[in-house]
Protein backbone atom coordinates (compact mmCIF):
# COMPACT_ATOMS: atom_id res chain seq x y z
CA UNK A 1 0.00 0.00 0.00
CA UNK A 2 2.46 2.29 0.32
CA UNK A 3 3.89 2.33 -2.99
CA UNK A 4 0.37 3.90 -4.09
CA UNK A 5 -0.04 7.48 -4.85
CA UNK A 6 -2.92 9.39 -3.35
CA UNK A 7 -5.04 8.62 -5.97
CA UNK A 8 -4.69 5.07 -6.03
CA UNK A 9 -5.59 5.07 -2.63
CA UNK A 10 -8.70 6.70 -2.52
CA UNK A 11 -10.06 5.03 -5.57
CA UNK A 12 -8.92 1.17 -3.49
CA UNK A 13 -10.68 3.59 -0.02
CA UNK A 14 -13.70 3.68 -1.96
CA UNK A 15 -13.86 -0.36 -2.75
CA UNK A 16 -14.06 -0.50 1.06
CA UNK A 17 -10.36 -1.45 1.11
CA UNK A 18 -9.60 -1.26 5.00
CA UNK A 19 -5.61 -1.78 4.42
CA UNK A 20 -6.10 1.26 1.98
CA UNK A 21 -8.13 3.73 4.57
CA UNK A 22 -5.41 2.76 7.07
CA UNK A 23 -3.05 4.21 4.48
CA UNK A 24 -4.68 7.19 4.23
CA UNK A 25 -5.18 8.13 7.70
CA UNK A 26 -1.46 6.97 8.43
CA UNK A 27 -0.63 9.87 5.68
CA UNK A 28 -2.57 12.17 6.11
CA UNK A 29 -2.59 12.62 10.09
CA UNK A 30 0.38 14.85 10.37
CA UNK A 31 -1.21 17.07 8.10
CA UNK A 32 -4.63 17.01 9.88
CA UNK A 33 -3.17 16.94 13.23
CA UNK A 34 -1.52 19.93 11.89
CA UNK A 35 -4.28 21.95 10.74
CA UNK A 36 -6.09 21.06 14.20
CA UNK A 37 -3.18 22.24 16.36
CA UNK A 38 -3.52 26.33 14.82
CA UNK A 39 -7.55 26.17 14.37
CA UNK A 40 -8.63 24.23 17.37
CA UNK A 41 -11.50 25.74 19.45
CA UNK A 42 -10.58 25.20 23.39
CA UNK A 43 -12.95 23.29 24.54
CA UNK A 44 -12.52 20.13 21.96
CA UNK A 45 -9.31 17.73 22.18
CA UNK A 46 -6.96 17.23 19.00
CA UNK A 47 -8.07 13.58 19.13
CA UNK A 48 -11.86 14.02 18.73
CA UNK A 49 -11.45 17.14 16.63
CA UNK A 50 -9.29 14.76 14.06
CA UNK A 51 -11.07 12.15 14.25
CA UNK A 52 -14.33 14.61 12.85
CA UNK A 53 -12.31 15.27 10.42
CA UNK A 54 -11.29 11.75 9.23
CA UNK A 55 -15.09 10.65 9.67
CA UNK A 56 -15.93 13.89 7.40
CA UNK A 57 -13.38 13.03 4.88
CA UNK A 58 -14.57 9.43 4.40
CA UNK A 59 -17.88 10.38 4.29
CA UNK A 60 -16.95 12.98 1.14
CA UNK A 61 -14.61 10.67 -0.01
CA UNK A 62 -16.72 9.99 -3.09
CA UNK A 63 -16.69 13.79 -4.07
CA UNK A 64 -13.05 13.86 -4.30
CA UNK A 65 -12.29 14.80 -7.85
CA UNK A 66 -8.56 14.30 -8.05
CA UNK A 67 -8.14 18.07 -9.74
CA UNK A 68 -6.13 19.47 -6.49
CA UNK A 69 -3.64 17.48 -4.79
CA UNK A 70 -5.73 15.09 -2.04
CA UNK A 71 -3.85 17.21 0.51
CA UNK A 72 -5.91 20.50 0.04
CA UNK A 73 -8.91 18.70 -0.43
CA UNK A 74 -8.59 17.59 3.28
CA UNK A 75 -6.79 20.49 4.48
CA UNK A 76 -10.37 22.31 3.48
CA UNK A 77 -11.92 19.59 5.32
CA UNK A 78 -10.34 19.98 8.53
CA UNK A 79 -10.28 23.98 8.25
CA UNK A 80 -14.03 24.11 7.95
CA UNK A 81 -14.44 21.67 10.31
CA UNK A 82 -12.20 23.52 12.79
CA UNK A 83 -13.99 26.57 12.27
CA UNK A 84 -17.60 24.99 12.56
CA UNK A 85 -16.43 23.68 16.24
CA UNK A 86 -15.41 27.12 17.12
CA UNK A 87 -18.42 28.79 15.74
CA UNK A 88 -20.60 26.61 17.69
CA UNK A 89 -18.90 27.05 21.13
CA UNK A 90 -18.76 30.71 20.30
CA UNK A 91 -22.47 30.98 20.50
CA UNK A 92 -22.95 28.27 23.31
CA UNK A 93 -20.08 29.69 25.73
CA UNK A 94 -19.10 27.55 28.55
CA UNK A 95 -16.54 27.15 30.86
CA UNK A 96 -15.99 24.10 32.96
CA UNK A 97 -14.08 23.17 36.22
CA UNK A 98 -11.84 20.86 33.70
CA UNK A 99 -11.06 24.10 31.14
CA UNK A 100 -8.84 25.37 34.26
CA UNK A 101 -5.71 25.55 35.05
CA UNK A 102 -4.74 23.60 38.60
CA UNK A 103 -3.76 26.89 39.80
CA UNK A 104 -7.12 28.46 38.43
CA UNK A 105 -8.99 25.25 39.62
CA UNK A 106 -7.59 26.38 43.13
CA UNK A 107 -8.34 29.86 43.44
CA UNK A 108 -12.02 28.52 42.16
CA UNK A 109 -11.92 26.31 45.72
CA UNK A 110 -10.08 29.19 47.96
CA UNK A 111 -13.19 31.21 46.48
CA UNK A 112 -15.88 28.99 47.59
CA UNK A 113 -14.47 27.63 50.13
CA UNK A 114 -13.44 30.92 52.45
CA UNK A 115 -13.76 35.03 51.69
CA UNK A 116 -9.92 35.73 52.60
CA UNK A 117 -7.45 37.29 50.30
CA UNK A 118 -6.08 35.40 47.51
CA UNK A 119 -2.26 34.82 48.54
CA UNK A 120 0.21 36.38 46.38
CA UNK A 121 1.13 32.68 44.69
CA UNK A 122 -2.85 32.81 43.51
CA UNK A 123 -3.51 36.08 42.02
CA UNK A 124 -1.91 35.31 38.55
CA UNK A 125 -3.93 32.35 38.20
CA UNK A 126 -6.77 34.73 39.25
CA UNK A 127 -6.25 36.92 36.81
CA UNK A 128 -6.71 34.29 34.10
CA UNK A 129 -10.02 33.26 35.40
CA UNK A 130 -11.03 36.54 34.96
CA UNK A 131 -9.99 36.52 31.92
CA UNK A 132 -11.77 32.97 31.16
CA UNK A 133 -14.87 34.79 32.27
CA UNK A 134 -14.62 37.93 30.46
CA UNK A 135 -14.43 35.36 27.43
CA UNK A 136 -18.14 34.45 28.03
CA UNK A 137 -19.53 37.70 27.93
CA UNK A 138 -20.74 40.17 24.73
CA UNK A 139 -17.91 42.01 23.57
CA UNK A 140 -19.77 45.78 24.94
CA UNK A 141 -19.90 43.86 28.28
CA UNK A 142 -16.25 42.55 28.32
CA UNK A 143 -14.96 46.47 27.64
CA UNK A 144 -17.21 47.89 30.03
CA UNK A 145 -16.37 45.51 32.98
CA UNK A 146 -12.72 46.03 31.59
CA UNK A 147 -13.19 49.98 31.93
CA UNK A 148 -14.88 50.03 35.61
CA UNK A 149 -13.55 47.25 37.23
CA UNK A 150 -9.73 46.39 35.48
CA UNK A 151 -8.78 49.98 34.94
CA UNK A 152 -10.81 51.58 37.41
CA UNK A 153 -12.50 54.09 35.41
CA UNK A 154 -15.34 56.41 36.58
CA UNK A 155 -18.88 55.52 34.36
CA UNK A 156 -18.15 59.25 33.31
CA UNK A 157 -15.21 58.40 31.69
CA UNK A 158 -16.61 54.53 30.27
CA UNK A 159 -19.62 56.95 29.10
CA UNK A 160 -17.18 58.99 27.37
CA UNK A 161 -14.97 56.14 25.71
CA UNK A 162 -17.75 53.85 24.76
CA UNK A 163 -21.12 56.54 24.13
CA UNK A 164 -23.37 54.77 26.48
CA UNK A 165 -25.44 56.33 28.78
CA UNK A 166 -24.96 56.08 32.33
CA UNK A 167 -27.72 54.17 32.80
CA UNK A 168 -26.67 51.78 30.23
CA UNK A 169 -23.02 51.14 31.57
CA UNK A 170 -24.58 50.81 34.88
CA UNK A 171 -27.20 47.96 33.68
CA UNK A 172 -24.54 46.40 31.52
CA UNK A 173 -22.32 45.72 34.40
CA UNK A 174 -24.68 44.37 36.61
CA UNK A 175 -25.90 41.55 34.09
CA UNK A 176 -21.93 41.22 33.33
CA UNK A 177 -21.37 40.48 36.75
CA UNK A 178 -24.45 38.30 36.93
CA UNK A 179 -23.39 36.27 34.21
CA UNK A 180 -19.69 35.82 35.62
CA UNK A 181 -20.88 34.87 39.00
CA UNK A 182 -23.10 32.09 37.70
CA UNK A 183 -20.53 30.90 35.19
CA UNK A 184 -17.92 30.95 38.44
CA UNK A 185 -21.00 28.84 40.39
CA UNK A 186 -21.28 26.63 37.61
CA UNK A 187 -17.24 25.95 37.77
CA UNK A 188 -17.45 25.99 41.41
CA UNK A 189 -20.27 22.74 41.62
CA UNK A 190 -18.57 21.28 38.96
CA UNK A 191 -15.79 20.62 41.08
CA UNK A 192 -17.42 18.37 43.11
CA UNK A 193 -18.55 15.86 39.97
Amino acid sequence: MADLDAAELVQAALRHDDEAARELVRRLYPLVAKMVRSHRPRRTSEEDLCQMIFIKVFQKLGQFSGRVPLEHWVSRIAVNTCLSQIESERIRPELRHADLSEEEQAVVENLAASSEELAPDRQLASRQLVEHLLEMLKPVERLVIDLLYLQGRSVEEVHQITGLGAAAIKVRAFRARQKMKAQLTKIGAGRNL
